[in-house]
This record gives C-alpha cells, sequence and structure tokens, in this order.
C-alpha cells in the first residue's frame, strides 16, 4: 500500500499532477499537441516571457509609431468640424462631406508606409522569437539568448521575404478601401464596384494574414525559396480555411480582449507585456507542427513525426526521441569497447614518468626511458594478472559467440557452395 503523501493544494496539484506513483511520469507526459502546448506553457513560462521581451524591443518602433497614429487621428478629428455645412452666419462653411475619409485616406498613406519599415525591424525579433518557439515545440534545449540571437541569424532573410510581401499588400488592401469609402460617401463612381472593392479587399487582407503566418512556420521549419514558400502557404490557406479561421481566434485572444475596452484593455495590455507575442507564436507553430506531420512528416522517407508527442499504449509511452535514443544505445552496446574489455590499472603507486630538468645530458634521457619502461612492464603485469576477472570475462564473452557463430555460418556456407560444385561436377561427368 503506498504511503499516504501530504495533501497539496490547487496550485500544487494543477502544476504538479496526480500524486507521484509508478506511472507518474509517463501518465503526465503531452500525448497530443494540446497537452504539448500547456506542457510548454506551464514548464517553460519563464523562457516564454523572456523571448516575448526580446522580440518587444524590436517591435518598439512599430508600437511606437502605431500610437503616434492614433493620437494623430485624435487630434485631427478634435481640430477638423467633420459633419456637411456646419455653422451659421457668414461667411458660411463650405460642404465637409469626405473630408473625415480624405483625411483617414492621408494618414494611412504616410504612416502605414511608415509601418512597413517598422515592420522590418521587428522582423529581426520575430526571427529569433520563431526559432526558440519552435525548438520548445520540438522539446529540444535552449538556451534563449543563444537561441534568439542564432534563431536570427538561420530565420532573417524568409522572415523578412515574408514581412515585406504581408506589409506592402496589406498598406494597398488599406488604401484601396479608405479610397472606395472615401468615393462612396462623395458620390463618384459606381456605389456597386466600389462595395464589390471593398469587400475585396477585407477578404484579401483576411487571406494574406492567413498566408502570411504560413510563410512563418513553414520558413521556420523548411529551406524553401521564397516563390515556393508563397505557392505552398496559398495551398495552406485555403486547403486548412476551417483549421485556420479556428486556430487564428485562438491565438488572438490577447489582441480580442482590446476590443472589449476599459479593464480588459488594461489586462491585454499586460498579457502582450509578458507572454502575448510568444503565446501567439506558440499556438500557430504548435498547430502548424500538427498539419505538417499529418501532410508532409509523415509522407517522405525519414520524416521526423510528432515530435515532443508520447504515444501512449502497452509499455508504457515513449517519444520518438527517447525511441531514437534507445536505439542508438543498443547499437553502440554491440560495438566493443577497448577500455571495457580488457583492465586498467588505476593509479595508485609512485610510479611516475621522469622530468628532463631545462638542461639535460645522456643520463637525464637514459632515466627518462627507464621510467617509462618501468610503467609499461608494471601495466602489462597488472593486464595479465587481472585479465580474468569475472566482469573482463563476462564482457569479452558477448562479443567472442557471435564472432564464433559467424564464422561457422561462413565456414557452412562454403562447404555447401563446394558441396553442390561437386554434385555439378559429378553430373556433368555422368
Amino acid at each position: 500500500m503506498a504511503q499516504q503523501g501530504e495533501r497539496k493544494g490547487f496550485i500544487a496539484r494543477m502544476l504538479e499532477g496526480k500524486e507521484r506513483d509508478e506511472e507518474y511520469a509517463r501518465s503526465t507526459l503531452p500525448s497530443n499537441r494540446w497537452g504539448l502546448f500547456w506542457d510548454i506553457f506551464k514548464g517553460r513560462f519563464s523562457k516564454i516571457v523572456i523571448v516575448n521581451l526580446l522580440i518587444l524591443i524590436f517591435c518598439l518602433p512599430l508600437i511606437i509609431l502605431y500610437f503616434v497614429r492614433m493620437a494623430y487621428m485624435n487630434a485631427q478629428e478634435t481640430l477638423m468640424p467633420f459633419a456637411g455645412w456646419v455653422g451659421t452666419g457668414y461667411p458660411a462653411v463650405p460642404d465637409l462631406l469626405g473630408l473625415s475619409e480624405q483625411v483617414t485616406l492621408s494618414t494611412n498613406m504616410l504612416f502605414g508606409a511608415l509601418m512597413i519599415v517598422a515592420a522590418i525591424i521587428a522582423a529581426v525579433g520575430i526571427s529569433g522569437g520563431l526559432y526558440v518557439i519552435r525548438n520548445m515545440v520540438w522539446t529540444e534545449g535552449i538556451f534563449v539568448a543563444n537561441d534568439f540571437w542564432r534563431g536570427i541569424k538561420i530565420n532573417f532573410v524568409v522572415v523578412l521575404q515574408s514581412t515585406v510581401f504581408y506589409g506592402v499588400l496589406l498598406y494597398m488592401f488599406t488604401l484601396s478601401v479608405n479610397w472606395s469609402s472615401w468615393a462612396i460617401t462623395v458620390g463618384e463612381g459606381s456605389r456597386v464596384l466600389l462595395t464589390i472593392s471593398m469587400a475585396v479587399s477585407y477578404v484579401g487582407m483576411a487571406v494574406i494574414t492567413i498566408m502570411f503566418l504560413w510563410m512563418l512556420s513553414m520558413g521556420a521549419n523548411y529551406k524553401l525559396k521564397f516563390f515556393k514558400l508563397l505557392k505552398n502557404s496559398f495551398l495552406m490557406t485555403f486547403g486548412m480555411i476551417f483549421h485556420n479561421v479556428f486556430f487564428i481566434v485562438l491565438m488572438a485572444i490577447p489582441a480580442l480582449l482590446l476590443l472589449l475596452g476599459s479593464f480588459f484593455t488594461m489586462v491585454a495590455a499586460i498579457i502582450f507585456i509578458l507572454f502575448g507575442v510568444s503565446y501567439m507564436l506558440l499556438v500557430w507553430l504548435d498547430y502548424s507542427q500538427w498539419v505538417f506531420d499529418k501532410f508532409f512528416e509523415s509522407k517522405r522517407e525519414g520524416g521526423k513525426v510528432n515530435r515532443g508527442i508520447y504515444a501512449k499504449g502497452k509499455g508504457g509511452a515513449q517519444s520518438k526521441a527517447v525511441q531514437q535514443y534507445a536505439a542508438e544505445l543498443e547499437a553502440a552496446s554491440k560495438i566493443k569497447s577497448d577500455l571495457a574489455s580488457r583492465p586498467i590499472k588505476p593509479i595508485t603507486d609512485d610510479l611516475k614518468v621522469y622530468e628532463l630538468p631545462e638542461s639535460f645530458s645522456r643520463d637525464d634521457l637514459k632515466k627518462l626511458r627507464e621510467s617509462k619502461e618501468r610503467i609499461a612492464e608494471d601495466t602489462a603485469q597488472y593486464v595479465e594478472e587481472h585479465k580474468n576477472d569475472e566482469r573482463y570475462v563476462v564482457y569479452n564473452a558477448r562479443f567472442e559467440e557471435p564472432a564464433e557463430a559467424e564464422e561457422g555460418a561462413k565456414d557452412k556456407g562454403g562447404k555447401d557452395k563446394k558441396g553442390k560444385k561437386g554434385k555439378k561436377e559429378g553430373g556433368n561427368g555422368r
């Protein structure tokens, strides 16, 4: 009967799981992507926070530019009378219809271009964060600072290409929506066509956003050229459309809190500062790794499937990494080691190699040679005395039996071939 342990509190039980028993370690290992996400989030939370702060350092220009744009728009709304035929008396205020839309268009035209430049700087931080979070999803050991800078070197080119592609198209779609809104307000052009243009632009924003996320995850996992990356991300965007929407909503929870306003805005700001960006990357990379396992890794020879996932079944659960390690360990045990197969004398006596002085003579060289010979003789004597010790006999016997069996098989095979050859010759003689 297991010894009754100390009763734990709710937080301790939530973090540590069930009481320790024979199956405790294996029962708490992640067996699916949901379990892996929670295991990483609670087990490596401090590293997630550090990665998030490193990413935010490079995102500061983009964040500052966003708030400057908001302040500029608020100032424009305060200073300009956005209403038609406002004011009384003489002179009359002209019709200001469409002025609000025109200011929005000109503001986005300026700040949108600046945000593309700021996004390029943010791409540096995203490159490092992608590498660290991907290694977490693969359940590999990480050193946050070193791996972050290593990730910048490895991923920066592909992240830069993806960011410029996304930033330019998002900029164009945004201006298209603003221009159509202005044209509809002032009555220029076909209202139906302009409305269709706005709808197409919004759909385009959604599509390139999903494509951008797939370009990031594919670029972090595979070495693909830009146009190949573009093609694959387009296919994955529409091929997994419902899954994509679900996980984008899941990863956008911190951003959605901002829309609620009031108290939730403060909560969202704290989340983004602590782990918001890292959380979003973790959700998307965990999901995309499931897709890669299902459609790519499982269909190619040598593909690594279910990294970090422990398949539960008879005999317990073992990850692919543990299975590979066990296989390598078993293969290494079949190779005879010279160190383990013979006695090695420990350094327990006063035998030492004679040290030559700075100015030495022939006698000194003779003493050096004699000291080496004494050590060699003493070592050989020790080996001879202990070569029949049980541990060496048992160890060497493991390799002698397979060798004898192999030689016997070769001899038998040679005799069989010789016998068949003789019968063949005898048959021909008849």
